[in-house]
C-alpha cells in the first residue's frame, strides 16, 4: 500500500467510485491509481493521459515497443512498479516469449543492438537521453529520429510515452506505490 491514505474500491463513493470503475484492470485497481484516491480529479487526470499516450487507437507505434520504452524510461528512473508492469504488458503485446527476453535482456543490458533495429535504437536512445539528461536534448536529437524513418507524430508519441512515465515513476517513488497482490501486465478495459 502507499504510504499515504487511500480510499479502497469498497468504500468509494460519487466521482471517485465512478472513477475506479473505469480504472479496473482484471478486477483490481492498481496501486498507482489508488495513490490518487483523496484527490479523484488527479486520478481522472492520470487515467487519460495513460490511455491517451499507450493505448489510444490513433497511437501508431507498436504497442509493444511503447511499452518497452516505458521499460527503459522506468529502468533509469529506477521504479521497478513500472518495469513489472510494463514488462509484463511488453510480453503480452510480443506474444513471443523468446523475443520478449530478448528485449528484457537488451534494456537491461544497455545491449540494444541485440534485439532492436535501427530506428528502434534510435528511439531509445532518445527516450534515455530524455530521461536522465532532459536538459542536453537539442533540435538535432529529433532529426535523427527522422532520419530513421520516425514520422512526427510518432516522435511525439515516443515523447509523450517518456513524459507520461517519468511522472508515473516520480508517482510511484514518491509516494510508495508497491505491486503487492496486484496481477501485471494489463490495462484498464475501458
Amino acid at each position: 500500500m502507499p504510504w499515504i491514505k487511500i480510499v479502497e474500491p469498497a468504500e468509494a463513493e460519487g466521482a471517485l467510485a465512478k472513477i475506479y470503475k473505469s480504472a479496473t484492470t482484471g478486477g483490481q485497481v492498481d496501486q498507482i491509481m489508488l495513490a490518487h484516491s483523496l484527490r479523484p480529479h488527479t486520478l481522472d487526470g492520470h487515467m487519460a493521459v495513460y490511455r491517451g499516450v499507450l493505448h489510444h487507437p490513433r497511437n501508431t507505434l507498436d504497442k509493444a515497443f511503447a511499452e518497452a520504452i516505458g521499460v527503459l524510461v522506468s529502468q533509469s528512473n529506477g521504479c521497478d512498479y513500472c518495469v513489472e508492469h510494463h514488462t509484463a504488458g511488453m510480453r503480452r503485446h510480443l506474444n513471443d516469449a523468446e523475443r520478449a527476453g530478448a528485449w528484457l535482456h537488451a534494456l537491461e543490458s544497455g545491449q540494444l543492438e541485440s534485439a532492436f533495429d535501427a530506428a528502434q535504437r534510435e528511439a531509445l536512445n532518445y527516450a534515455f537521453k530524455l530521461t536522465v539528461t532532459p536538459a542536453e536534448m537539442h533540435e538535432a536529437d529529433i532529426e535523427s529520429l527522422r532520419d530513421c524513418g520516425w514520422s512526427d507524430g510518432e516522435i511525439l508519441e515516443i515523447n509523450q510515452i517518456v513524459a507520461y512515465f517519468a511522472y508515473a515513476n516520480r508517482t510511484v517513488l514518491g509516494l510508495g506505490v508497491t505491486t503487492e497482490g496486484e496481477s501485471l501486465g494489463e490495462h484498464p478495459d475501458s
